[in-house]
């Protein structure tokens, strides 16, 4: 089987060969026309591929998030019953429990501080991070190239893109 990138070269080359040739613009128009249909079947199987290749992305990335979900769920299942186990222990007055698998110890966390007014808080407390460093506007710049205008360092290029549909 001929790769795309075989048929493309070989595309070429009889372009090449066949316009530096004697035969009639008909012959050449005929002869081009047979091999692009050969590049443009093979350019059809590789766009199918390149799908089929963006469907099992899709599915894999669907597959992700139905699973992050999940444990989310789990999660937040696991701390309800964790929970419960220890306001259970806490009004037994259980604070310890010893089995082969586990120990249970329901113990103390470090002190928390809550913030009951932020606006009564001495400005000591306060930490001041460091602003982003600036960076180029590129929407702004492209407004003003696309106007004609020139922008000192930067320019605008245009990339070509296969689109499927």
């Amino acid at each position: 089987m001929t790769s795309l990138y075989q048929l493309s070269n070989e595309f070429q080359e009889a372009q090449i060969k066949l316009l530096e040739s004697d035969f009639d613009e008909q012959t050449i128009a005929d002869t081009l026309e047979g091999m692009a249909g050969d590049l443009e079947t093979k350019a059809v199987n590789v766009a199918m591929f390149i799908r089929n290749v963006e469907t099992t992305a899709d599915a894999i990335k669907q597959a992700e998030t139905e699973m992050a979900n999940r444990r989310k769920s789990l999660e937040k299942k696991a701390d309800a019953i964790r929970q419960y186990l220890k306001d259970n222990m806490q009004r037994c007055g259980i604070t310890k429990i010893e089995s082969p698998y586990f120990a249970l110890t329901i113990k103390k966390n470090p002190p928390t501080v809550i913030i009951d007014n932020a606006g009564l808080i001495p400005e000591r407390f306060y930490v001041h991070p460091e602003p982003p460093a600036p960076y180029p506007d590129k929407k702004a710049i492209a407004e003003e190239l696309k106007a004609g205008k020139e922008v000192n360092g930067a320019h605008l290029e245009q990339a070509e893109r296969l689109e499927i549909k």
